[in-house]
């Protein structure tokens, strides 16, 4: 017996995925932003003279890229409860993604702190700024342009890791197509179109990104 298709079921239920899309887009950015908070901090320690700042840095991005997210989700969500620290599921699930993706922003700043030229520092303290305004005015800029393809590329990653909040009944995109999909049984066609929403979200990001980089010149 042929399976038929018939995406009504899907249809009727669009605006709950394309809901669940933007909610997806949403967890993603803010992730991101904190995520690049973490990973300034992390990227600076690790090029730091600080000993003590380097370790710490070091040791945060060996245990957090060595634990899967669903690992730190399911941690944050069902463990801190037991220690008395009590979030509900979306902040629980963007301090999870944050913490993730600023292991990796660290690496990616790190990277990019390399990059700067020396000449760039040296002209700085010739003028007398301190090492704080150096930091800030001198080498963040020329940075975080150089930086900005893995940016684009992390973003685009946490948007489908945010698939993962479907495990603590976060309603984004995965979970609306799995409801779907158990209430109506209509396999094929609810994974068709979540997947094409995937894809297309992931390609508009990229594009409106490149956009943004040729904007900006290279150092």
């Amino acid at each position: 017996m042929g399976y038929t298709l018939n995406f009504a079921v899907v249809w009727a239920n669009l605006p709950q995925l394309l809901w669940g899309l933007v909610l997806g887009l949403e967890l993603a950015a803010a992730s991101l932003l904190i995520g690049t908070v973490i990973g300034l901090v992390g990227g600076f320690l690790s090029v730091g003279r600080s000993s003590l700042g380097r370790f710490i840095a070091a040791t945060y991005v060996a245990v957090v890229r060595n634990t899967p997210l669903l690992v730190i989700v399911l941690m944050l969500y069902f463990a801190l409860p037991d220690l008395g620290v009590r979030l509900d599921k979306v902040p629980s699930f963007i301090t999870a993604l944050s913490l993730y993706s600023g292991a990796y922003l660290t690496e990616v700043f790190r990277a990019g702190l390399m990059t700067v030229p020396k000449g760039l520092v040296e002209a700085g303290k010739s003028i007398g700024l301190t090492r704080l305004q150096i930091s800030l005015f001198v080498v963040s800029p020329v940075m975080l342009r150089n930086v900005l393809p893995a940016l684009g590329s992390t973003f685009v990653s946490l948007f489908k890791d945010t698939s993962i909040a479907a495990t603590i009944a976060v309603p984004e995109l995965t979970f609306q197509a799995r409801k779907i999909n158990v209430e109506s049984f209509r396999v094929i066609e609810t994974w068709t179109v979540a997947s094409a929403f995937y894809i297309t979200a992931c390609f508009t990001i990229v594009a409106l990104l490149r956009g943004v980089e040729r904007r900006f010149p290279k150092f």
